[in-house]
């Protein structure tokens, strides 16, 4: 979205330290927080953040074609610009822009959240959505200040709907996301066990989590899939849908797809697990509230597709690669092994990496991924990682334990029959891709 002058004047708390006599305040531009990607006109707003100050790069930003630019420090005064506006805080400043436009254009907005299944909801709403409502989504997992504010500025003047991915690494995170996002519809997919580590107890994670409603408007919607953590850290005396899997039934999971009665309706989705069953039970109920016809959430459904990384299917050099290595935690880890080991055939091989971000029991937690593995025969494990291994240790799987990827994709070259179907599973910082185009070049 394009701002003028007096428009950023009313919108913001700011002052301006420098303009040029000539300038005309309702001439439109475009804001950049990056001087790589800043065109010639645009105006510049320098973040700050632990590693990095953009305030470094305010005069590349005005040698590029800036017509001016933001400032926290208001001795960085580049006079060839038109104009220089000091806020007290740059990412504050795009935070309030973002919501200014949020209330300028005035869509719906959902926002949703959870431990794990966040972003497949948020990706089953917007295919759903976009059947009836001209929509708009946060873009891959840019579920931060940062991402909320990308999606607000690049969200089209007609959008009916926004749909706003929330993450959270601390107490305090979600909320300040809903204070600027001020969500009309607020979902939670689960609260589990990721980023414990952080938050210190699963108590905590839960009031995280829930801080969601804290912003939610009175008249707004709150959606849940049932727990006790939910409901005991739940605060909002608003319109609440609580759904459960248990809803669901005659639930049919197949290699491609997986179909489900709900409320006397079948609906299918082309992906397999139980835990997309679930995730898809908060979008029809989204829908439902917003009035989408049972027709085009079923067709929304069925045209929705993963992102990269979320079980992801492809062959190579005669294995078929099932990588679901775009984040992991034990209940996401256990619900894909689930899935995984009931639906293929045998041969079959599990290559398990390092969950991240589990604190002081992240032992524990790969020692019961062993166990729960522990009733299953003829499946040959690898893990790669020095947390990964106490999967190994504690199961009765023939397994064999790895460092690095480049000595596993060597073992499967070697040592893996062809045909079999292997599932890379691990958090995204193991990098498990590399596994795959490993064994392409081998």
């Amino acid at each position: 979205m394009q701002f003028n002058l007096k428009e950023i004047i009313n919108a913001i708390d700011c002052e301006i330290i420098h303009k040029a006599p000539i300038l005309n305040d309702e001439v439109l531009f475009n804001i950049s927080t990056d001087t790589r990607k800043l065109e010639k006109g645009d105006v510049y707003l320098p973040l700050r953040g632990e590693n990095f100050d953009g305030h470094n790069f305010i005069d590349k930003a005005v040698e590029t074609g800036a017509r001016g630019y933001f400032t926290q420090d208001k001795f960085k005064v580049n006079e060839n610009a038109d104009f220089i506006i000091y806020v007290n805080n740059a990412l504050v400043t795009y935070l309030e822009l973002a919501k200014y436009i949020r209330n300028k254009i005035n869509p719906k907005v959902i926002a949703i959240t959870g431990s794990c299944g966040k972003t497949t909801t948020k990706e089953m709403l917007y295919s759903v959505f976009s059947t009836q409502f001209k929509t708009h989504k946060t873009i891959l997992n840019h579920n931060n200040e940062i991402g909320l504010c990308e999606t607000m500025f690049n969200m089209p003047l007609d959008t009916e709907i926004c749909i706003v991915e929330m993450g959270m690494r601390n107490l305090g995170e979600i909320e300040l996301l809903s204070n600027y996002s001020n969500p009309d519809i607020g979902i939670i997919s689960n609260i589990g066990s990721a980023h414990v580590e952080r938050l210190g107890t699963l108590k905590n994670i839960a009031i995280a989590k829930c801080e969601i409603t804290k912003n939610l408007k009175k008249d707004g919607l709150f959606i849940g899939a049932k727990s006790e953590r939910l409901e005991e850290n739940l605060n909002f005396d608003g319109k609440k849908i609580i759904t459960s899997l248990d809803e669901a039934k005659n639930i049919k999971i197949s290699i491609d797809s997986t179909t489900f009665e709900y409320k006397n309706e079948t609906y299918e989705i082309t992906q397999p697990g139980e835990y997309n069953v679930s995730n898809a039970i908060l979008v029809i109920e989204a829908a439902l509230s917003q009035n989408i016809s049972i027709e085009n959430i079923k067709k929304g459904l069925l045209a929705y597709k993963p992102i990269e990384k979320r079980w992801e299917k492809s062959i190579v050099k005669g294995f078929t690669f099932v990588n679901d290595s775009y984040n992991a935690n034990p209940e996401s880890m256990n619900a894909v092994l689930k899935t995984f080991l009931e639906i293929y055939p045998k041969p079959i091989t599990l290559v398990l990496g390092d969950m991240g971000e589990l604190g002081k029991d992240e032992i524990m937690y790969h020692k019961q991924v062993g166990e729960f593995l522990s009733k299953y025969s003829d499946i040959k494990l690898l893990t790669v990682g020095t947390l990964a291994r106490h999967i190994a240790r504690n199961c009765t799987l023939d397994s064999v334990e790895f460092e690095n990827n480049e000595q596993c994709a060597k073992y499967i070259m070697e040592n893996v029959e062809k045909n079999t179907t292997i599932l890379l599973k691990a958090s995204r910082s193991m990098k498990f891709e590399q596994i795959i185009e490993m064994v392409e070049k081998i």
